[in-house]
């Protein structure tokens, strides 16, 4: 008898949660203006609005937090931190900040000015926030694939190279560097191939111009090299991470994610005069060059957390459960991207609320029925998270409109997996009772999706 597929770790702390009532839930969702994130955690049950930040730490992790060195300048966990990262990915100069937004407002402030053009995949809310903020405009160049979500392909994070190419014929002088989100959340949590890495730097050269690959799931993305494209199935995660990242110039990393810690961030280069001009930044808005906004025991569990990260074992435990939950989805008969992505699923809200029209926010209406009927809070990544365009302030409606289920790293089972299934196969079932979605009533002008408050139409 062949044994079944198992984690690769045991529990060894618990912390309890609430059941809760429909009634409690329906009174609570209503006093946060139908915005999720203006829940207390303590009103969910399970949580996956994301999985930045949220996963939890392993027993080594927790013995590195008690090792940390909190000297303000050139601590003992800056130069650990600096070598697992220059170990993993092979870039020389190391700048730490508290998360990645703040890595992009470091180096966007450097490379970033009014008129620029920014192509890349996806580009997701805080990296087309730091762009705009800045006058700029972000161009999605993904491949057409990625917006079927009926459609199996391996890459639907990859960048269209006929688009890019056109962008950079028409646009070149305006455009400081490309971008590669991977694995693109945008399109679903979806990888990048090696051969569209490859592809994008050589066209770059063409044009002279940088690489920059926001990296938070860049573990995931390596699994999902070795297992779904060709030559790479006897590579290990590493090796697979280092022709990765010999493909970019800079890379930019939420350390919540793939490092599995609760804070943390970086940038990554090699060029010695950028990390110089870079610094210049990282003292204003993060503190120290060897801090970066983070206390010496952060950067002693995200050296930790990125060789637990790049562990093969961990990441087949960690992706086997996200799919897990979107083969029973799919069972049930329940619309989401395919293939299943890496950190999260995503539920086509257009498909499952088909009569349900776009100016009322679609997957904003679905996520606070799955909260409604199951204490489960997932996230929109949608029209709300599309924002306004900045010149016209007309309403963006992407090709996407997608409800995530962010599974956080090492916390849940599968049986929490089990209850947000039925939790979205009731909804399902009653998909045609729900009439109608929500309007704006209060939105600030950029990144509105976090505080936005909406009410019932």
């Amino acid at each position: 008898m062949e044994l079944p597929f198992s984690e690769s770790y045991r529990i060894k702390m618990v912390e309890p949660i609430r059941r809760t009532t429909r009634a409690e839930r329906e009174k609570w969702i209503k006093e946060a203006k139908y915005n999720l994130f203006n829940l207390k955690s303590e009103y969910v049950f399970v949580d996956l609005l994301t999985d930045s930040g949220t996963g939890a730490m392993s027993d080594r992790q927790w013995s590195e937090l008690m090792l940390g060195d909190e000297s303000y300048a050139g601590a003992s966990s800056f130069y650990k931190f600096k070598n697992a990262i220059t170990e993993i990915t092979g870039l020389e100069y190391v700048l730490p900040t508290h998360q990645g937004r703040a890595a992009e407002n470091v180096l966007f402030s450097v490379l970033v000015k009014e008129g620029n053009i920014v192509p890349g995949n996806s580009h997701f809310d805080t990296t087309k926030g730091h762009i705009e903020s800045r006058k700029a405009r972000a161009v999605d160049c993904t491949i057409d694939e990625a917006f079927d979500t009926t459609l199996i392909h391996p890459f639907k994070g990859n960048i269209d190279l006929d688009k890019l190419e056109k962008v950079m014929r028409e646009s070149a002088d305006k455009v400081p560097f490309i971008i590669l989100t991977i694995t693109c959340n945008s399109s679903g949590g979806q990888p990048v191939s090696i051969g569209n890495m490859k592809a994008v730097r050589q066209i770059a050269d063409k044009y002279g111009k940088k690489v920059i690959m926001d990296s938070a799931r860049f573990a995931e993305n390596a699994y999902f090299i070795k297992i779904r494209e060709e030559g790479y199935r006897d590579k290990t995660i590493r090796e697979i991470v280092r022709e990765m990242f010999s493909y970019a110039d800079v890379i930019t990393m939420s350390a919540k994610k793939d490092a599995i810690v609760n804070i943390g961030g970086f940038i990554a280069m090699r060029d010695k005069e950028l990390y110089k001009s870079s610094s210049v930044f990282e003292i204003v808005y993060e503190g120290y060059l060897t801090y970066g906004g983070l206390a010496g025991r952060d950067l002693n569990a995200i050296a930790q957390g990125l060789y637990e990260g790049t562990d093969f074992d961990y990441l087949e435990t960690r992706i086997r459960q996200v799919e897990y939950l979107g083969n029973i989805l799919l069972g049930y008969g329940i619309p989401i991207q395919q293939p299943i992505g890496g950190h999260a699923i995503f539920v086509d809200a257009k498909r499952f609320l088909p009569h349900i029209r776009k100016e009322e926010f679609v997957a904003q209406t679905l996520a606070v029925h799955l909260f409604v009927e199951a204490g489960v809070r997932g996230v929109e990544i949608g029209a709300l998270l599309a924002d306004r365009d900045p010149v016209t302030r007309e309403n963006r409606y992407p090709e996407l409109e997608l409800m995530r289920l962010a599974i956080p790293r090492r916390v849940y089972t599968n049986n929490h997996m089990d209850l947000v299934a039925a939790g979205l196969k009731n909804i399902w079932d009653r998909r045609n009772t729900i009439k109608s979605g929500f309007k704006i009533v209060r939105e600030a002008p950029i990144m509105r999706h976090f505080t936005i408050e909406l009410e019932k139409i």
